[in-house]
């Protein structure tokens, strides 16, 4: 019986990741869709990529985080680093759907802008703590953490063009 509930309580955490993972990308998706023409109005420079390409890319990317929380949970060390390391991934998918309600719900490029500042602090100190544990979960983070850059530089351009 203690086998089973150590089976349980490992597979816990790596679940409310993965779907931590999903609500994030849904929430994201759900707050995004219905401000696309609002989006469109706005001026934007040519390094933005066709609207298609962000839900594949954070879909993507989303499945690489869940993967990166499931081996922190899953390698050894101690029980300190791991609730920090899983504190930080969800204090950072927070803060990403944050950025979507900064900038497309409220229709704020500059809002957006230092939201999405936040954001990279928070996926930096989150890949800091999954280094820690896991070299590959940390690893797994960084096209977030480039893809969150690009989207920051986005921001900015948009916002800079649209002030």
């Amino acid at each position: 019986m203690q086998g089973l509930s150590h089976a349980i309580r490992s597979a816990v955490v790596p679940l409310l990741a993965a779907l931590g993972c999903l609500g994030a990308l849904l929430i994201g998706g759900a707050l995004t869709r219905p401000n696309l023409a609002w989006y469109a109005t706005l001026a934007k420079p040519t390094f933005t990529p066709p609207n298609g390409a962000f839900p594949v890319a954070w879909t993507i990317l989303y499945v690489l985080s869940a993967l990166a929380a499931w081996f922190v949970w899953h390698t050894p060390g101690k029980g300190s680093d791991h609730r920090l390391a899983m504190l930080w991934f969800f204090i950072q998918l927070v803060v990403g759907v944050l950025w979507s309600v900064a900038f497309f719900w409220l229709h704020s490029p500059a809002l957006g802008l230092g939201v999405i500042m936040a954001f990279l602090v928070a996926i930096t100190i989150t890949i800091v703590v999954f280094d820690r544990t896991s070299r590959v979960a940390a690893v797994l983070l960084m096209p977030l953490l480039l893809w969150v850059c690009f989207a920051a530089g986005l921001n900015f351009a948009i916002w800079f063009l649209n002030s």
